[in-house]
């Protein structure tokens, strides 16, 4: 991975973890939430999606247009079930679980299907993170007693429900980027566009929830409507001359930075074994990197 591709891909990763402390401060209105930082998304980035839309002459193609639909419709079941895993557990079980089981899946599908061939080091890197995320989402139990088994593994299993859709959305955008060779900001400008629209219909009856979002969390909707996007758009760059079975694993050290902020900020415990976890985090970094 070259170090230019390396860069926005930890950018993005410190965005990522930033936007996801957000998300975990809104509790309820999940459906609402993920609509309103959606359309907000959508109209923040459509100057600069149509102006390079208009510089490129690219245009609204059929493909850009069908393909940014899918995407979009992705992303809506990948906000939904982080959304629901925030709200019935900590983000220290859900964040680490989410983040470690889409690049195992990811890189393994990328491999054996797509062909891709990354380097044996490279490779050994991508699990090095994986090893790393498991550390860190196993720092529990011995300094929070208070914490039953039963809710972690609520966590774990949306954690787990959160990664799939995670690997789903990131090998079609790679799709998307590498074959398909669709430029990264109009790209994600439409998918958040049909993320938004195609939720309208699911509004009716949730009034009152999109006026409580409005009302209560219209700060962290703006982080989100803003953080998400550039960082996403990071990562579909590094997409367009590395390969994917390198990015997913590296932008997955947002991990560390997540799990820190977690402990700092909701006061969550065993910062130890997840500074220790980060550690082995940043190795894995270092091996994709050579």
């Amino acid at each position: 991975m070259s170090a230019t591709a390396l860069s926005l891909v930890l950018t993005a990763a410190v965005l990522h973890a930033v936007w996801n402390i957000a998300a975990k401060r809104v509790g309820g209105g999940s459906y609402a939430f993920v609509f309103s930082y959606s359309l907000l998304s959508a109209l923040l980035w459509s100057p600069l999606g149509i102006a390079v839309l208009l510089v490129s002459g690219d245009g609204l193609t059929r493909t850009l247009l069908l393909a940014s639909l899918l995407s979009g419709a992705l992303h809506i079941v990948y906000g939904l079930t982080l959304q629901t895993g925030y709200r019935k557990a900590d983000l220290s079980v859900v964040y680490p679980v989410a983040r470690g089981t889409g690049p195992l899946i990811t890189m393994l599908f990328a491999i054996v299907v797509l062909a891709d061939r990354p380097g044996a080091v490279a490779v050994a890197g991508g699990f090095v993170i994986v090893a790393g995320v498991a550390v860190v989402a196993s720092a529990r139990s011995a300094d929070a007693p208070q914490l039953h088994a039963a809710p972690a593994w609520r966590g774990v299993r949306w954690g787990a429900a959160t990664g799939l859709a995670i690997a789903a959305y990131t090998l079609w955008d790679d799709h998307a980027m590498t074959h398909l060779a669709l430029l990264p900001i109009p790209y994600f400008w439409l998918g958040t566009a049909w993320q938004a629209g195609l939720m309208v219909p699911g509004l009716r009856g949730r009034r009152a929830e999109l006026r409580y979002v409005l009302r209560a969390h219209w700060r962290e909707t703006l982080c989100v409507a803003l953080l998400s996007p550039l960082a996403y758009v990071l990562v579909l760059q590094a997409m367009t001359t590395t390969s994917v079975a390198l990015v997913a694993p590296a932008r997955e050290s947002s991990i560390v930075v997540g799990s820190l902020l977690a402990w700092k900020l909701f006061h969550e415990p065993a910062p130890a074994r997840k500074f220790a976890g980060a550690v082995v985090v940043l190795a894995g970094i270092a091996l994709i990197a050579v």
